[in-house]
């Protein structure tokens, strides 16, 4: 099993990040390990991770079978190695969101999984071990018994080389946000695994040896809040008894703020971040991309009351819908900042192969030629490659707004305003207050980590000292905290600044071809 490397100009890669604490990439590859616990016990399996470990020819030439599974974002080095594993002679099976959304674009793969495995992985192992050496499997939408999900193999994990270790206890969001691709491949009824099951997966993670961070990767954590509600008092009763091993972070709406007894058993079961797409300030916007939970609401207020419970907030933030007609640069700029949000992901919009929006474009005559494929000669992101189709207000406006968003949000001192303001905000009480042993992130929470963090970006050096002295004073619980998220200005600072260097390349572009005059067209006639 191999999993593709992510591409490296990306917003989420964080690599800088993680060797300040030892690791080596943020998260595991989850969905492969889920998977090689569905195959046959008698078939032998490895695991490489493209973004921890070399692949070597002799991985490939050890195997009889070659299994990838990726995403959009490592779209480019999942295809270089379909054509790897061709050249050693090797079958290759393909799976993962990116080729359930794209599946033309594998189609040199022998054999593709298309939709979630639980449904035809049977189907595919039983034409292998018939000697089949091709096939399309293709699973019914949103079918999928995820009760029946078998215990990830941990086993095939080199643990240390991770930040955190990713769990699923969902799949699915019951809202319609007409850019998103969750609801088009796991649908809108959110199915949970039992109280049980998700447990047992923890156990067996700590028994793995795992201690610190782990992540629920759901879609969204709250979107089936009857089921949710009969797990947190258990999974606090689990941490309880085994000293709290692990700190967890997930995904969530925003109406999460609404539901104060929801965040209070988040606190208890020691939840210390939360990722909420926000997308825009504008309630014109978030109603024409259907994401209405967004506008029933201050979101501002919202995102505070989350840090009253001793949870930081990282969002998504959007430039680029058809809705805006002026420049949104200062009032998202202002949003921003209310909000005190550090970690923002801010992108220009991108049409996502099979969504809502890529359906409407595409019946408009807006959306570009081959607008599902990451060009390995461009590479980068929706931060510089968005907008895959016409826009309506002029693309050159929508790039100065995205680039003056970008040097202002990722501003050393701004982004230092921000540290400090959530830190104020920030309820740790009642916390466990030490880290278990074997949590890497130990190494955040004292004088050394700031010294490396200001000396490896020397210009966020006098606005981070003053946070540390300020917060550690103040609000010593939310210190460590504070310090990670300054150790990710390793990453955001340096990709902020690529990605504005990129934005100007493609505002020149423009520029220069508005400037080049249009050759003339002579019709020829016969005298």
């Amino acid at each position: 099993m191999i999993y593709p490397e992510f591409i490296a100009n990306s917003f989420w890669h964080y690599k800088a990040a993680c060797e300040l604490v030892g690791a080596r990439y943020p998260a595991a590859p989850l969905g492969l390990i889920t998977v090689a616990a569905m195959l046959p016990p008698h078939w032998e399996v490895r695991l490489v991770n493209r973004n921890t470990e070399t692949l070597a020819d002799g991985d490939i030439a050890w195997a009889d079978l070659v299994m990838i599974g990726g995403m959009l974002n490592q779209q480019p080095d999942f295809l270089h190695l379909i054509d790897v594993a061709h050249q050693h002679g090797k079958p290759v099976c393909v799976g993962g969101p990116d080729v359930s959304s794209s599946p033309h674009l594998y189609a040199k793969a022998d054999f593709q999984v298309i939709g979630e495995a639980e449904l035809v992985i049977d189907a595919f192992i039983a034409a292998w071990e018939r000697g089949e050496r091709q096939g399309v499997f293709t699973a019914e939408k949103y079918q999928a018994d995820i009760t029946k999900t078998p215990l990830p193999r941990w086993d095939l994990l080199t643990l240390d080389h991770y930040l955190y270790i990713g769990v699923q206890y969902a799949r699915g969001c019951p809202f319609t946000c007409e850019f998103c691709d969750i609801i088009e491949l796991y649908g809108r009824v959110p199915r949970t695994k039992t109280n049980d099951q998700i447990l047992a997966e923890l156990q067996a993670l700590h028994d793995a040896g795992w201690r610190g961070h782990v992540d629920f990767v759901d879609d969204n954590f709250i979107g089936n809040k009857k089921n949710i509600r009969t797990l947190m008092p258990r999974l606090t009763a689990w941490q309880q008894e085994r000293g709290f091993p692990f700190e967890f972070s997930t995904e969530a709406s925003i109406n999460l703020a609404d539901d104060d007894e929801m965040m209070q058993a988040m606190k208890d079961a020691n939840f210390f971040a939360v990722f909420v797409g926000i997308e825009s300030p504008d309630p014109e916007t978030l109603v024409q991309m259907r994401k209405k939970q967004n506008t029933k609401r201050n979101i501002a207020e919202c995102i505070h009351k989350i840090y009253g419970y001793g949870m930081f907030v990282t969002a998504g933030f959007i430039v680029g819908f058809d809705t805006e007609k002026v420049s949104i640069a200062n009032s998202m700029t202002e949003f921003i900042e209310e909000t005190a949000i550090p970690v923002c992901m801010v992108g220009l919009l991108y049409a996502l192969p099979g969504t809502q929006l890529t359906r409407r474009l595409e019946k408009e005559g807006r959306l570009h030629p081959g607008h599902d494929v990451m060009h390995v000669e461009t590479g980068g992101d929706q931060c510089t490659l968005g907008c895959n189709f016409d826009t309506l207000r002029p693309l050159r406006d929508i790039l100065v707004d995205y680039r003056t968003i970008l040097q202002n949000v990722f501003d050393p001192v701004a982004y230092a305003g921000r540290l400090s303001r959530l830190a104020a905000m920030m309820d740790r009480s009642g916390r466990p207050r030490e880290l278990p042993d074997g949590d890497p992130r130990k190494r955040l929470g004292g004088i050394e980590a700031v010294h490396q963090i200001i000396r490896a970006v020397p210009e966020a050096r006098e606005p981070f000292w003053t946070v540390f002295v300020e917060v550690a004073k103040s609000n010593p619980g939310a210190l460590r905290y504070i310090v990670l998220l300054m150790a990710f200005y390793l990453h955001l600072g340096p990709f902020s600044r690529h990605a504005v260097a990129a934005i100007d390349r493609r505002i020149a572009e423009l520029d220069g071809a508005a400037m080049t005059p249009e050759r003339p067209r002579v019709a020829a006639t016969a005298s």
